[in-house]
């Protein structure tokens, strides 16, 4: 069915809607020219539809175009009007004469990429004003659900702004040449890591750092670490030195707590002073100016924390992207993913879980950036005490299918001929999916003590 509108010179705010039949005309006439495939074709990679044309009778005879396009016959005035005839609606575009004369409006389609992109333009500006007259609507009838007003209207917009563009493929040879620099910079690096660094020599060797656009899955059971694991590598990523001299913005959600406590573990495990003698009033004269010094430099590292609880998917994007927009970010976190709140409580959480997935994919091709996402594992490998695997992800097996890189931590399997050093615990890190590299086995030395993960020895060291 057509979309409704308003005539062409319904005034909206005192003004006429954006439109240009003439255009609309010669883009329509364009289809039916020549068999119509290459200008059709032209249209779908556009993403254009029925809404792309103001005038009721322009979407009608747009659908039967479409219509015989997907069905792989050929486009031409008498078939379309045979198509309209069948569909009962061919009076309604003004019969046979309505169509012949959209076709002897022009004599070529060289110009019918210009009438489709002043088409969408038009179409893009009517979204716009709907989408504004609506949210003026919604700020009337608004109940105090400031946040998720704001939210949902800057989600709405950003969505027509994506709509401007689309990708269609590009020659070979272009992407080859990327691949050819791409190998160039690989070698001259010697080695050295291509993404943000993770701080542990094994991880990094499997996957030279974490990627822009991709989405990291660090996935364990409760208590095993993963918390602790992503503030180790936030540290690696903001503070100035080691792997990389400058620091990488870093921005953390944190939807289980609050951005005290994320910065009173960060800064104890950095210091590496014991959070349980700190809780007992019992530390060292030296370990209170380490703590001073440490808390100095973490308050001039360029890291960001969100403790907001009950976030909604539309909103995490929605505060990232500003964040963006006001520095450019190299690394996002978010602890955890079953915490974030689906958009409609009504469906199932299964499918909220597999929404909430593929937008932390899309957030991370968008702001280029790469994301990891903490996430639980189910009960599953407890019970059948083995290690974990990718079925263990919990309620969703879109995050799978999404994630560019999925790592599972556990405890490392007891050995019999290895004692244990200290209060330290070996853990494992399981690469158990990457989409542009290995997979493997790591080990990490955890100590409970600091929080803090360090690259595995059988003398780890323990303050």
């Amino acid at each position: 069915m057509p979309v409704e509108n308003p005539g062409a010179s319904a005034p909206v705010l005192g003004r006429s809607i954006p439109c240009n039949i003439e255009a609309e005309e010669g883009l329509l006439a364009s289809c039916m020219m020549d068999g119509g495939q290459e200008i059709m074709t032209l249209c779908l990679e556009s993403r254009v539809g029925e809404d792309y044309f103001f005038k009721p009778a322009h979407q009608l005879i747009f659908n039967s175009i479409q219509a015989l396009y997907e069905a792989g016959s050929g486009i031409d005035e008498i078939l379309v009007a045979d198509r309209l005839q069948s569909d009962g609606v061919l009076e309604e575009v003004g019969g046979y004469p309505a169509i012949t004369r959209l076709t002897s409006r022009i004599d070529t389609t060289a110009h019918a990429k210009y009438w489709l992109q002043i088409v969408r333009e038009k179409c893009l500006l009517r979204r716009l004003i709907r989408t504004s007259t609506e949210s003026i609507e919604k700020c009337y009838a608004n109940e105090g659900d400031l946040d998720g007003l704001l939210a949902g209207v800057e989600e709405a917009v950003f969505k027509i702004s994506e709509d401007r563009f689309t990708e269609g493929a590009v020659p070979l040879k272009e992407s080859m040449d990327s691949a050819v620099n791409l190998i160039n910079n690989l070698l001259q690096r010697k080695g050295e890591l291509s993404g943000v660094p993770t701080g542990f020599i094994d991880l990094d060797r499997l996957t030279f750092g974490l990627h822009a656009q991709e989405m990291i899955v660090l996935a364990a059971r409760p208590s095993m670490g993963k918390t602790s694991l992503a503030l180790n590598i936030a540290e690696t990523a903001v503070m100035p030195g080691g792997a990389r001299n400058a620091p990488i913005p870093t921005l953390v959600f944190s939807l289980e707590m609050s951005a005290v406590q994320l910065a009173f573990r960060l800064l104890c495990s950095y210091s590496e002073v014991n959070m349980t003698r700190i809780k007992e009033g019992m530390i060292r004269k030296d370990d209170e100016k380490k703590l001073a010094r440490r808390a100095k430099e973490i308050k001039d590292a360029p890291l960001w924390v969100d403790d907001s609880g009950n976030l909604t998917i539309l909103e995490l994007r929605a505060k990232a992207r500003r964040m963006a927009s006001k520095e450019k970010l190299g690394l996002i976190i978010i602890d955890y993913l079953q915490l974030i709140s689906g958009t409609d409580s009504r469906v199932h959480r299964e499918q909220q879980i597999a929404d909430i997935s593929r937008s932390i994919k899309a957030m991370a091709k968008e702001l280029d950036v790469p994301v990891l996402v903490l996430s639980q594992l189910n009960r599953e490998s407890e019970r059948e005490k083995r290690r974990p695997r990718l079925s263990d992800l919990r309620e969703s097996g879109s995050i799978e299918q999404d994630a560019d890189v999925v790592i599972l931590l556990a405890k490392a399997p007891e050995k019999d001929d290895e004692e244990p050093v200290g209060p330290s615990r070996e853990m494992q890190l399981i690469i158990a999916k990457q989409r542009n590299g290995p997979i493997g086995d790591i080990s990490l030395t955890f100590i409970p003590e600091l929080t803090r993960f360090k690259n595995h020895t059988r003398q780890s060291p323990v303050s």
